[in-house]
């Protein structure tokens, strides 16, 4: 079980971005291929641009071609929930973070293998930290800015 994080509506406009405020606190969707995280190759962690919460690495990282940053699967899938959203007209899987409850994306059964799943997550809603995640001592990809 995670340690929830509680904030006002206030403190997250606080603290946020009006862009990100209005994706994660609002379940909105940023534009396709508007974040630089969609082609970072840069060796490191994906956490909430909320609560910090890890939620992806690069390892799991891919190119899906549609304008969002891709994973097949989660690195902490405590911090991570999934639930039916049916916007839009249509029946879809949102996915959220587990410890602050903010919209991150949808979840889709059309990736790659292992998993099969595309995790299609607004840039906005992340926060790239550069990090050995391979164990080989190195941060691989180059010198990536952290992105939020």
């Amino acid at each position: 079980m995670v340690n929830k994080v509680v904030k006002t509506e206030e403190e997250w406009k606080a603290q946020l971005s009006p862009e990100a405020f209005k994706v994660t606190r609002k379940a909105g969707t940023e534009r396709p291929f508007s974040s630089s995280l969609n082609s970072y190759k840069t060796e490191g962690v994906y956490r909430c641009a909320c609560c910090d919460a890890e939620l992806f690495t690069s390892e799991t990282k891919f190119d899906s071609g549609t304008g969002w940053p891709s994973f097949y699967a989660p690195s902490e899938p405590e911090n991570i929930t999934n639930k039916k959203d049916f916007s839009l007209f249509m029946i879809r899987t949102e996915t959220t973070c587990a410890v602050c409850d903010a919209h991150l994306g949808h979840v889709f059964n059309d990736g790659p293998q292992p998993t099969g799943k595309r995790y299609c997550m607004n840039g906005v809603a992340l926060a790239f930290e550069p990090m050995d995640v391979d164990g080989d001592g190195k941060v691989l990809g180059g010198s990536a800015q952290a992105a939020s």
